[in-house]
């Protein structure tokens, strides 16, 4: 069990059956009444974020997440499939479990599996992501306004917003959390 207080960003606890991780955390001291803990928490099962207060006398039993390395093989419809590549294992996916992660895809990546006590939680994708650009407008001439974008999209068919200078065939680097173009490849 941990107490409130010693809990840490990036720790996983079990609060009201369901599996969190802390996001954030606030230990308040009003000058009236009892400290408190004010946190921002990320439901594992649901991938939704929740912000809680609690008293700071209250404990949590600590998650223990097993995570494997996998590669990304393919997908048919709403399943996709990976391997582990310790146990040569195949684990299915649905595109649900994936969420919007199954915008960043690409077949052969090495991504991260995450379980609790053998119930299969998510993938964990890398911060960045090398992708193609299969689709965009050309550059128009004359068009230099300050940090002009245009539409493109990538092999995994996700709109990415980027710079007039990228072309179609281009490897870019595409940021994972929000979607947005970083770099050139």
């Amino acid at each position: 069990m941990i107490n409130v207080n010693d809990i840490k960003t990036g720790m996983t606890l079990i609060i009201e059956g369901g599996i969190y991780q802390v996001i954030e955390f606030l230990h308040v001291k009003p000058g009236k009444g009892s400290a408190f803990m004010k946190t921002k928490l990320k439901n594992l099962r649901t991938g939704g974020t929740v912000e809680r207060t609690f008293n700071t006398n209250v404990k949590f039993e600590k998650a223990n997440i097993q995570k494997s390395n996998v590669q990304y093989l393919y997908n048919t419809g709403d399943t996709y499939y990976f391997m582990n590549m310790e146990t040569y294992e195949q684990l299915e996916l649905s595109s649900a479990q994936i969420g919007d992660d199954k915008n960043y895809l690409i077949e052969n990546m090495n991504v991260i599996v995450s379980f609790f006590e053998g119930e299969l939680l998510g993938v964990i994708l890398p911060d960045k992501i090398e992708m193609t650009v299969t689709s965009t407008e050309p550059a128009v001439k004359g068009n230099t306004t300050n940090n002009a974008t245009k539409d493109a999209y990538v092999e995994t068919g996700l709109l990415v917003r980027v710079p007039l200078f990228i072309e179609q065939g281009e490897k870019i680097l595409v940021s994972t959390s929000d979607g947005k173009y970083v770099s050139r490849a």
